[in-house]
C-alpha cells in the first residue's frame, strides 16, 4: 500500500459490538498507518457482548478481552454517547474519513404479525435481554412476573436464553452481573415454569448443544419434552449432522424424565406449535397455537403447515424470540426485505456508497455466533484496504486526528472517550468484586456520564 506522508488514512467504524471490534483490529493489523475511530451510541462498548449474553454465560462473555486489547492500541480510539443520524450525520463523516465501516447490529425484533401481539405481558426477546442485561433504552420495561407461567416462542439460543433467566436459582443470579434492577425482580418472580414453542419439530431447533446440556446442572430445575414429539429412534438418523444428533439425544432425555418433588421449576419445549392469537383483558391471559406437521416442498426445506388444530395455552407473559431485524441507517441503502444494507462482500451497493461498508448482522443478518463475527469482517476489511491503496485521504493536513476530535467534542459535549468507559468499567467492576460478582452494571445514563468525567 503507497505510504501517505502527510496524514494516515482514517476509517470511522460505527457501531461498537463485537463485528466492529473485529473490524477495527483487522484494519489495523492490515494497515499499521491507519487511524481507525469507533462510535457507538451508548456510553459503554461491546454490543451484545455486554447487553445481550446471558448473564449467566460469563466464559462467552470474556471474549470482551480481545476487544480492551484492540482497545489499547495505537491508532485506536472510542467514541461513546455519539448517535449517528442525531448528534452527528453520515454526510459529516464522509468529510472526514476515508472510509466508514456500519457495524450497527440488528437493533429490533422480528414480529409475529398475530392479533394480541402488542398486549401488555407480549414482550419482544430483544426487549427483555436488554433489560436484565441493563440496556439503558429497557431499564422501565417491567416485564409481569406476577404469573406462575411464560411461553416463548421461538426455538434458538435467545429463547431457551429468556427462559432459563426466568427460571435460575436465586443463588445463580445472584452470582452474575444482571442487572440490579432485573436481578431484584427474577429474584422476587412467581414464574414457576416455562414452555418454549417451536413451530417445527426438535430436529429443526436451533439450539446449540452446549445450552441444552447445561440445563441438566440447574439445581430445582425440571426439564421436560414429549415422548410422541421426541421419540426413542429420533437421533438414529445417521444421515443427521453429528450437533444435531447430539442435541436429540438431550431432547430424548428430557422426554424420558419424570420430575421429582424437588424441582421447584419446569422447563418444557412444545414442538410444531405456532402462535396464531394473544388474548386478554387489557393484557396478556392466554395464547392460542396452532398445532402444526411437517412438509417437505420441492426444494427440499421443511416447513410448518397448519392443521388446523388449536391448543390454548394460560399464561400472562409471552416472550417472542423469533429472531432480530436490522434498522435503516440515514441515507444508506436498506433492504426491508431482509432488514440488511445491500453490499457486494462488505461493500455498500448504490452510487455513491463506494467509500462505505459493513460488517456483521446488518451485513448478512443475525446468524452465527460471536466468532462468525470475525471471519466476516476480515472479508469487508480486506476489501477496504484494496479500495485505500487506490484513494487519497480525505484530508492531507498532519493534525486532522486532533481536527476531527476537537469538532467531535464540541458537537456532542457529553461525548465518552476510551478514558471514560474505563472509568465506567473499573467502577462496576470494584462494585461487582464486593458482591463476588463479574459487575455490578450502572444503567442510568446520567450517572454513566457523570462516572465517565475526568
Amino acid at each position: 500500500m503507497e505510504n501517505h506522508t502527510t496524514r494516515p488514512h482514517h476509517v470511522a467504524v460505527v457501531g461498537s459490538g463485537p463485528s466492529g471490534f473485529y473490524a477495527a483490529a483487522a484494519l489495523l493489523d492490515a494497515e499499521p498507518d491507519v487511524r481507525v475511530d469507533m462510535f457507538d451510541r451508548l456510553a459503554t462498548p461491546w454490543g451484545l457482548v455486554r447487553a445481550g449474553v446471558a448473564p449467566d454465560h460469563p466464559k462467552i462473555k470474556s471474549v470482551s478481552g480481545q476487544y480492551d486489547k484492540t482497545a489499547a492500541r495505537e491508532g485506536f480510539r472510542f467514541f461513546g454517547h455519539v448517535c449517528l443520524g442525531e448528534d452527528i450525520s453520515r454526510e459529516e463523516l464522509l468529510e472526514r474519513y476515508d472510509a466508514i465501516i456500519y457495524a450497527v447490529g440488528s437493533q429490533t425484533e422480528r414480529r409475529l404479525g398475530i392479533p394480541g401481539e402488542d398486549l401488555p405481558g407480549s414482550i419482544a426477546s430483544v426487549d427483555f435481554v436488554g433489560w436484565y442485561n441493563g440496556h439503558p433504552d429497557y431499564v422501565d420495561l417491567a416485564p409481569p412476573l406476577a404469573t406462575e407461567r411464560a411461553v416463548v416462542i421461538g426455538a434458538g439460543n435467545v429463547a431457551l436464553d429468556v427462559a432459563r433467566m426466568l427460571l435460575l436459582p436465586e443463588a445463580d443470579l445472584r452470582s452474575t452481573d444482571t442487572a440490579d434492577h432485573a436481578l431484584d425482580a427474577l429474584v422476587a418472580s412467581s414464574v414457576r415454569e416455562a414452555i418454549i414453542c417451536g413451530r417445527r419439530g426438535p430436529r429443526e431447533a436451533a439450539f446449540t448443544t452446549t445450552e441444552l446440556r447445561e440445563l441438566n446442572d440447574i439445581e430445582g430445575l425440571a426439564v421436560v419434552a414429549d415422548p410422541e414429539q421426541v421419540p426413542a429412534d429420533i437421533a438414529d438418523d445417521d444421515t443427521l449432522p453429528k450437533a444435531t444428533r447430539r442435541n436429540l439425544e438431550l431432547l430424548r432425555g428430557f422426554a424420558e424424565n419424570a420430575p421429582g418433588p424437588e424441582a421447584e421449576h419446569r422447563m418444557e419445549f412444545r414442538f410444531y406449535r405456532s402462535p396464531v392469537e394473544i388474548r386478554g383483558d387489557g393484557r396478556v391471559e392466554e395464547i392460542v397455537l396452532a398445532i402444526n406437521r411437517l412438509e417437505t416442498g420441492d426444494d427440499g426445506r421443511t416447513r410448518a403447515v397448519d392443521t388446523g388444530e388449536r391448543e390454548t395455552v394460560a399464561t400472562g407473559l409471552v416472550l417472542r424470540a423469533v429472531g432480530y431485524r436490522g434498522l435503516a441507517l440515514p441515507g444508506v441503502p436498506f433492504d426491508d426485505d431482509t432488514g440488511t444494507v445491500p453490499h457486494t462482500e462488505g461493500r455498500i451497493d448504490g452510487e455513491g456508497h463506494d467509500r462505505e461498508y459493513v460488517v456483521g448482522w446488518i451485513k448478512r443478518g443475525p446468524s452465527g455466533i460471536i466468532g462468525t463475527n470475525k471471519k466476516d469482517a476480515n472479508e469487508t476489511v480486506r476489501h477496504l484496504v484494496a479500495d485505500l491503496a487506490d484513494r487519497e485521504p480525505v484530508a492531507t493536513d498532519a493534525g486532522h486526528h486532533d481536527t476531527i476530535e476537537t469538532w467531535l467534542r464540541d458537537r456532542c459535549p457529553d461525548l465518552v472517550d476510551q478514558a471514560g468507559w474505563q472509568a465506567i468499567d473499573a467502577h462496576e467492576r470494584g462494585r461487582g468484586e464486593t458482591h463476588g460478582r463479574p459487575r455490578v452494571k450502572v444503567v442510568d445514563r446520567e450517572e454513566l456520564l457523570k462516572l465517565s468525567r475526568p
